[in-house]
């Protein structure tokens, strides 16, 4: 048997037992140690086309993540089954002020943020959950003009499709735009989002949404700045003047 007739048999064997799939440098890991004599750029070689070197196969539902298909679109990921876990007593408010506070002192994206959330705009575009401002400070020696960041937090991992349309509605008065969702998150959820984000300039930012004191918010894609319609910027911001601009 050649090395990439073994490379595919044990691999296949492997992701039988694995109904969450796995990621590909596991996989290569897994592989590796089940033929310790086969060298390892010869096993990364085979597993990487090992998709469209059998085609009837449905191995990689996410980029990254290799599943046998005999699990199909019924496998549950392994975040899917911790997902629940975000569905506590643990309400999203619980988390507006630590990251705008994350926001100001760790991204710093914002020289001042505050928490909205709520119905503040009383409009169905809704209201981003955070909202900040990024202003020229004394000692800055080359001024730029004042910048506006919003965010929707979300706790409810099956409402990821509302929370990135909502950030992208954001945009529409908003120089940068996050969607802030758990790390518990489906992992082909988290994929797409990931790619959405970079496609329409959206920010993605990972956190624990079980653990209020130490959410360790995780930046997986940086938002890019674009300019907003300044109408609608003066209209929200008009909103929550006395909180953002005092």
């Amino acid at each position: 048997m050649t090395n990439k007739e073994q490379i595919q048999k044990r691999g296949l064997a492997i992701l039988e037992t694995e109904p969450h799939g796995l990621r590909y440098m596991e996989f290569v890991r897994r592989v590796g140690e089940a033929l310790p004599n086969i060298p390892k750029n010869t096993i990364h070689g085979n597993l990487w086309h090992l998709v469209t070197q059998m085609p009837q196969l449905d191995l990689k539902p996410a980029r990254g993540l290799y599943l046998h298909a005999k699990f199909g679109q019924s496998a549950v990921g392994p975040n899917d089954a911790q997902a629940p876990a975000t569905k506590s007593k643990i309400k999203e408010d619980d988390f507006y002020e630590s990251f705008a506070d994350w926001l100001i002192n760790e991204l710093e994206e914002c020289t001042k943020a505050i928490a909205v959330g709520g119905a503040k705009f009383k409009d169905k575009w809704g209201t981003p959950d955070v909202i900040g401002i990024r202003e020229p400070r004394k000692s800055d020696i080359v001024k730029f003009p004042t910048e506006i960041v919003s965010a929707e937090i979300k706790l409810d991992t099956t409402e990821l499709i509302t929370a990135f349309g909502q950030a992208c509605a954001y945009r529409l008065f908003s120089h940068k735009s996050y969607i802030v969702v758990p790390t518990t998150s489906p992992d082909e959820d988290i994929a797409r989002l990931d790619t959405l984000a970079r496609i329409f300039g959206i920010g993605l930012i990972l956190f624990d949404a079980t653990n209020q004191t130490e959410p360790a918010f995780d930046i997986r894609v940086r938002a890019s700045n674009h300019e907003p319609d300044m109408f609608y910027v003066n209209r929200y911001m008009k909103l929550v003047e006395d909180q953002l601009f005092a």
